[in-house]
């Protein structure tokens, strides 16, 4: 029971830690930053087993961070202020053709970021776009103004 107090902690010390990270930090990993999250895992492992190798510590962990993660989604799905608590919300980062600098300094892009997103829809000029939206996965959507 012990790895169920040490794995619920542990469990919204990361869930917060990645909330922090931000959108597009999340859907375009480096090696650098995969290895960083391999070795995290690995130390939060040690951290909520500790010196139990057992096949039920290992169950008793999994199924603890499962159940709250499964319970954090009822709860957001059930609930319109926990789903803005605990889910990030689409931003618009361009409107009317201009960039929203503000939008874009507190999401932590790049002008270079929305540039490539642009170009990844075929977009060569920023002027086309009546709302250029950051989704929740860290993907960009457009749409385009009527001319």
């Amino acid at each position: 029971m012990e790895i169920v107090f040490r794995a619920a902690p542990i469990f919204f010390f990361l869930f917060i830690m990645m909330r922090g990270l931000g959108k597009r930090e999340l859907s375009e990993l480096s090696p650098f930053e995969l290895v960083v999250l391999v070795t995290m895992g690995d130390l939060v492992q040690q951290g909520v087993t500790q010196d139990d190798t057992s096949i039920t510590g290992a169950i008793l962990s999994a199924g603890t961070m499962g159940l709250l993660a499964f319970g954090l989604s009822y709860f957001s799905f059930k609930s319109p202020r926990a789903s803005r608590l605990l889910e990030d919300l689409p931003v618009v980062v361009i409107r009317d053709g201009i960039l929203r600098e503000q939008a874009v300094r507190i999401e932590r892009l790049r002008d270079e970021d929305v540039m490539e997103g642009l170009r990844e829809h075929g977009i060569s000029d920023m002027s086309d776009i009546a709302l250029g939206i950051l989704e929740t996965d860290g993907g960009f959507s457009f749409i385009k103004q009527t001319h």
